[in-house]
């Protein structure tokens, strides 16, 4: 395997199994065909026609749309799309920055491919010559996703309600022990996207990415039971894990790989795929 061929396995999909979902006048989201021509049964309020689904025009206000999708989300888990709600919600937003149209119950945002974000932290300490490493979390064996997998120091969606300051903290705290003031000397470096077909739907991901530099004598420490351990990988062993086994939690690849190369370890004079790596992290 390769670099490439991980960020290749994070863009697998097909949209001519899709139907668009719009609200509007904005794209927001690629439901399967069947959901979609299911949706007007579930409730009334859903419009499906061959080319999309919208919402009835009378249902105008943040809080009835955002029952409506509530109807669905049950749905799902009736129909078994879904094993059950998450009780956490995210924003569906025509661009990030705007003002929410509605929300969902994170569970149900891949069914709906909905444009869902998050935050992931490289955490990294510099070695003597300024070289760093980096901490990796393995995910918790009771994990839905990826259990036992490698995983970043600290990663979590981006539920409504928040702000990504306020998100960066919380998780930080829960998932390594790191204090407020810790936490804010993360430096947001850029966001990497990705679509990628899941069972659910489409898992439309944009991730926003910090570096943390912490201290020689900092240790992360989980305290929600999402990371059953950490370590601290040198960039050598990081990049040959990555490239040679499929021991990290899919979404993570990416960032690893763009730490990689913002650090230096990955260069147009290394690595043959270099400017198609590049160009596919952001797509």
């Amino acid at each position: 395997m390769s670099f490439l061929d991980r960020i290749r396995a994070c863009n697998a999909h097909d949209l001519s199994g899709f139907r668009p979902f719009e609200l509007d006048g904005h794209r927001l989201g690629w439901i399967r065909h069947a959901l979609a021509d299911e949706l007007p049964g579930v409730d009334p309020g859903f419009v499906t026609t061959a080319e999309r689904v919208t919402i009835a025009p009378d249902i105008r206000d943040f809080e009835a749309r955002s029952t409506l999708l509530d109807h669905a989300a049950q749905f799902l888990v009736e129909r078994g799309t879904i094993k059950g709600l998450r009780g956490e919600h995210y924003p569906i937003l025509p661009r990030w920055g705007a003002e929410p149209l509605m929300r969902l119950d994170r569970a149900a945002v891949a069914a709906f491919g909905i444009e869902s974000f998050g935050l992931h932290v490289n955490g990294f300490v510099r070695g003597a010559e300024g070289v760093p490493s980096l901490w990796i979390g393995r995910r918790a064996r009771d994990r839905e996703i990826a259990p036992g997998q490698f995983d970043n120091m600290v990663a979590g969606g981006q539920p409504i309600g928040l702000t990504l300051d306020e998100n960066l903290v919380k998780e930080a705290q829960e998932e390594a022990g790191l204090d407020a003031a810790t936490a804010r000397r993360a430096v947001p470096v850029g966001a990497i996207s990705y679509t990628m077909e899941v069972p659910e739907g489409l898992k439309r991901d944009r991730m926003f990415v910090y570096d943390l530099e912490l201290s020689p004598g900092a240790t992360p420490v989980n305290t929600d039971g999402e990371v059953e351990e950490f370590g601290l990988w040198t960039l050598e062993s990081v990049a040959e894990s990555v490239r040679t086994t499929t021991d990290w939690k899919f979404n993570v690849n990416l960032v690893v790989i763009d730490f990689l190369i913002r650090h230096g370890h990955l260069t147009p004079d290394n690595e043959p795929d270099y400017l198609e790596i590049v160009r596919s992290l952001r797509q």
